[in-house]
């Protein structure tokens, strides 16, 4: 998917929202459990259930993964059923030296084919750069997190600016605003503002909002753009929101909320 189909679906929803599949066995329904692929029972209803407000999905493949075989198989099973006007995500946080990152990238982009991955930029230049080479796909790459870790290197002083300063200006040298996103947690208000008065054009991810304490209207006062240049994620904050048999119905609601919250902002 390019930037002006991204955009394009963002203003006719009016909504930046991202659902997060981030799915644990042991956190859905129980009566799911009876389905064959108990996991995709449950994506599915996510997915039927906020389609109508949301305009990206992101599906944490750690929570597949674990799963063996079995869990790759969901994986595929949910990303194909995910509407094809709907950005995808895998959010994967890869990142090797180059003839790795080639493999990865041909993993997330064309035998899984989202529209994006998220990436690690630790080893460089070169662990990143084969995600920018295919076309309408976008390459996530981590900037400044939500989590308390990232005080251990991101916030720590490099030369005369904070090293995440410096990673978002140097990596987004390395591509385009059509191609490359970052990852910026939903928890700071004024580095929010700092971050898009350093990249005024590039899309952020935004995580952090929901259950980590970050809100809609801090993210949307302090960093949108004439793009609206944001997909907040909410992952347990909407698809835990239900727990029995009707639990897609609470997840419709609270993906409306937040849906409008966000059309506040067009």
């Amino acid at each position: 998917m390019n930037r002006t189909q991204l955009v394009e679906n963002i203003f006719r929803k009016k909504s930046v929202l991202c659902v997060g599949l981030d799915t644990d066995l042991a956190k859905i329904p129980a009566h799911l459990l009876q389905e064959e692929d108990p996991a995709f029972a449950f994506n599915k209803a996510i997915i039927d259930a906020t389609k109508e407000y949301t305009v990206a999905y992101k599906i944490n493949t750690a929570f597949y993964e674990a799963q063996g075989l079995a869990g790759w198989q969901t994986m595929e099973r949910t990303l194909k059923y995910i509407p094809k006007d709907i950005f995808t995500i895998a959010d994967a946080k890869r990142g090797d030296i180059g003839n790795t990152s080639e493999q990865y990238a041909r993993t997330f982009f064309h035998t899984y084919p989202y529209d994006s991955v998220t990436v690690a930029p630790y080893m460089g230049e070169d662990s990143v750069k084969p995600f920018l080479q295919f076309e309408d796909k976008w390459t996530i790459v981590l900037g400044l997190t939500s989590n308390a870790g990232s005080a251990d290197f991101q916030l720590q002083t490099c030369g005369e600016e904070p090293l995440y300063k410096k990673v978002l200006k140097t990596v987004a040298s390395w591509g385009t605003p059509g191609n490359t996103m970052f990852v910026i947690g939903a928890t700071r208000k004024e580095q929010l503002q700092e971050v898009r008065a350093l990249l005024p054009e590039h899309f952020f991810l935004v995580p952090g909002v929901g259950a980590q304490g970050g809100d809609v209207n801090t993210v949307c006062s302090n960093a949108m753009n004439k793009d609206a240049g944001l997909l907040i994620n909410v992952s347990r904050g909407i698809i835990y929101a239900g727990k029995g048999e009707n639990f897609a119905e609470a997840v419709n609601i609270e993906a409306k909320k937040y849906q409008q919250e966000m059309a506040a902002f067009f």
